[in-house]
């Protein structure tokens, strides 16, 4: 989850109107994917996923931009008009887009979310994606095992993304906090916790200008900050400038992440991250297309992972300073599998 500047309207609708086209009978069956932009290489690998699995399952892929709600709507009723049997969304506006899905599932469509659901999550018909609580409790655990004793008098800043995107960012949020110790409850994202290790919640807009501005407030707030979360890679990036200008560019604070981007797990490799949780964009999308085969097949939707709502996708630890009781890769091994 990286956040993404909305698409214009002309181009939504040059898109659109290319879906438009009819397909004639002898077509291959129509999967919809629409994800929030083409340029963000986490997007780039699911794209490419979702092409590999509907060559092998002889279905036609037709991909849309769209992040806005108004974009998304129009591009789930362009899909519908242009007959696909089944649609996988990245969505954008968790609620908004709701009765969009739910009058495509209405005309038969079989609707997926992708990377993380709707909401409800029961508007879909299933979700495939990174267990983003798990992601930041690993983070967390992480932390907490390689301070030891010492994390009982950790300094925290909370690098966030966006308090109005609950569903990604808060789930890692409250991930972290729980495999770091505390008891997060129902803290609010702007920093409300009573756990006095927490020296403050900043936003960052999922960027690295975000990154160093959010590590840079929260350093005049507290400078003896020693544990940094961020949302995201390009946060903790943008983090680490800020420490370094500020004099603590020496490993001794800790920054913890989540993505698995190639150039976040090179930041592992040189010790600007200390450890990142790795998620798999290109087998969210490659399962979505084989579960609307499937679908198309026997008429059986996406079983969700034992315990969950959710078909999850995993998740693996990245780090060069294993943590005793925590599998984990290095970022040699993390290159392999990395993605943008």
């Amino acid at each position: 989850m990286i956040a993404m500047n909305h698409l214009s309207k002309v181009a939504c609708a040059v898109v659109s109107a290319l879906l438009t086209l009819p397909a004639s009978a002898a077509d291959k069956p129509i999967v919809g994917f629409i994800t929030k932009s083409n340029d963000n290489p986490f997007f780039v690998k699911m794209l490419e996923g979702a092409n590999a699995a509907a060559a092998q399952e002889g279905v036609e892929l037709r991909n849309l931009q769209a992040y806005s709600a108004e974009a998304q709507d129009a591009a789930i009723e362009t899909l519908v008009s242009a007959g696909a049997k089944g649609i996988l969304i990245v969505p954008g506006d968790t609620k908004a887009i709701v009765p969009a899905v739910k009058k495509a599932r209405e005309d038969g469509v079989l609707v997926i979310a992708i990377d993380h659901p709707v909401s409800p999550a029961d508007a879909a018909d299933g979700t495939i994606g990174t267990n983003n609580f798990q992601a930041g409790e690993i983070i967390g655990a992480w932390a907490r095992k390689t301070l030891g004793a010492a994390a009982a008098k950790a300094k925290i800043a909370m690098l966030d993304d966006d308090a109005t995107q609950a569903t990604v960012d808060v789930q890692r949020d409250h991930g972290f906090l729980k495999g770091f110790g505390i008891a997060y409850g129902n803290p609010n994202i702007n920093g409300s916790e009573n756990d006095p290790r927490i020296v403050g919640h900043a936003l960052t807009k999922g960027n690295e200008e975000g990154g160093r501005t959010a590590m840079e407030t929260l350093l005049q707030k507290d400078p003896d900050i020693n544990v940094v979360y961020t949302i995201n890679e390009p946060a903790a990036a943008g983090a680490y400038q800020a420490l370094k200008a500020a004099g603590k560019g020496d490993g001794s604070v800790l920054v913890v992440s989540v993505d698995g981007g190639c150039p976040g797990v090179k930041n592992v490799g040189a010790g600007v991250i200390g450890a990142t949780a790795m998620q798999f964009p290109l087998l969210m999308a490659s399962k979505g297309v084989h579960a609307v085969a499937e679908y198309l097949k026997t008429g059986k939707k996406p079983e969700p992972s034992p315990g969950l709502n959710f078909t999850n996708t995993g998740v693996e630890l990245v780090t060069n300073k294993p943590a005793e009781g925590l599998a984990s890769i290095d970022a040699q091994e993390a290159q392999k599998k990395c993605w943008g």
